[in-house]
């Protein structure tokens, strides 16, 4: 698979699809604006599915893990081995994201990007063997890159094969220890945002380390001076396997014209990653809902979304995205089924053209 061939090939969404779902909206029996964001969101998905009735079949999240060498550093309260034993709970239905999966019925793909801790064979895990977690980045690059392309590549692939089996809307998911502060990294990377502001708490920092974390984030800028206009460098540079796998996720749902609901901080991250790969991405991305991670709301605002939900979660794993799912169902129902006034022989207001209304 060539990237770049790939990137060219990823379009706009449908305006032509979009104003006919507009101009349904409009039609429909209910007063205009009275669904409120379901309407703007059901105009989204229109333009993704290039039909103004759109319809959401089959869903499914890819949850990838990795670890990060930058644990060394004591950014997190958790040891790195608790990533593999988290895939095991994933693998085993345990998860949070397993049982907001089940109950929303979205088929779970759990892969394993670049653990640390050799994990054993299962059919359900997807082994891409990239790296066993990255390098500390305090120290240097965190990968090459090469194993970023291939990171983004398998994802990308991972994306086609969900929407094949039928999946039309596909969400990103994460695990990996260390995450958020390769993340908190990229973002100021790619925004020129200080770290003090891209650094959250993670697993629970307190001030002090809090403190500590965003200087071992401003660290290891210091030391790989990553590029902003290559967003493969950024990658390369500080970020982590699973990042690298979940913005080809984004890509692979644009490609291949899928919503793709991005979940908390990492998957923002990743599709920030992608925005600045292929601009044209954004057209595809749904922000399930605003993390409380202090970074996420910087990432949501370079890529111009607006969240559906804020719960204060900050797990990840595909959790908000799970949850978010059930919006888009209901948007694309809502404009699909819906009877117009006409259909459904409702009176509609009087036009501003027959005397206005009243």
């Amino acid at each position: 698979m060539d990237l770049r061939d790939l990137i060219a090939g990823i379009t706009p969404a449908d305006a032509t699809a979009m104003g006919a779902a507009q101009a349904r909206q409009a039609a429909l029996t209910k007063p205009p604006g009275s669904l409120g964001r379901l309407e703007d969101l059901s105009v989204r998905l229109a333009g993704i599915q290039s039909t103004d009735r759109p319809i959401i079949r089959g869903k499914a999240i890819i949850v990838a893990a990795a670890d990060h060498g930058v644990v060394d550093q004591g950014v997190t309260a958790y040891p790195q081995e608790v990533t593999a034993q988290m895939v095991l709970n994933f693998l085993a239905g345990g998860a949070a994201i397993s049982v907001l999966a089940r109950q929303a019925g979205i088929d779970l793909i759990i892969v394993d990007a670049g653990v640390a801790t050799a994990l054993p064979a299962h059919p359900d895990l997807r082994v891409l063997g990239i790296g066993r977690g990255t390098a500390d980045i305090t120290a240097g690059p965190a990968m090459s890159r090469s194993q970023a392309e291939a990171c983004v590549t398998a994802g990308i692939e991972l994306t086609l094969e969900a929407a094949e089996r039928g999946a039309d809307a596909i969400g990103t998911g994460d695990m990996g220890i260390g995450n958020t502060t390769s993340s908190s990294a990229i973002v100021a990377a790619l925004t020129g945002r200080p770290p003090g502001e891209t650094t959250g708490r993670g697993t629970g920092r307190s001030d002090a380390e809090l403190a500590d974390k965003a200087a071992v984030v401003e660290r290891a800028l210091a030391v790989n001076q990553p590029d902003a206009s290559d967003p493969l460098d950024v990658l390369a540079k500080v970020g982590g396997f699973e990042i690298g796998v979940l913005a080809g996720v984004v890509l692979g749902g644009a490609c291949a014209r899928r919503a793709v609901v991005i979940d908390g901080f990492i998957s923002g991250t990743a599709a920030l990653i992608a925005h600045h790969l292929c601009p044209n991405v954004r057209d595809y991305l749904v922000a399930g809902h605003l993390s409380a991670e202090a970074g996420h709301r910087i990432v949501l605002e370079a890529l111009g979304l607006r969240p559906l939900l804020e719960l204060e979660m900050r797990l990840g794993e595909g959790t908000g995205a799970a949850l978010a799912m059930g919006l888009l169902e209901a948007a694309a129902a809502t404009l699909s089924d819906m009877a117009t006034f006409e259909e459904a022989g409702v009176s509609d207001r009087p036009s501003d053209e027959a005397g206005g209304a009243a």
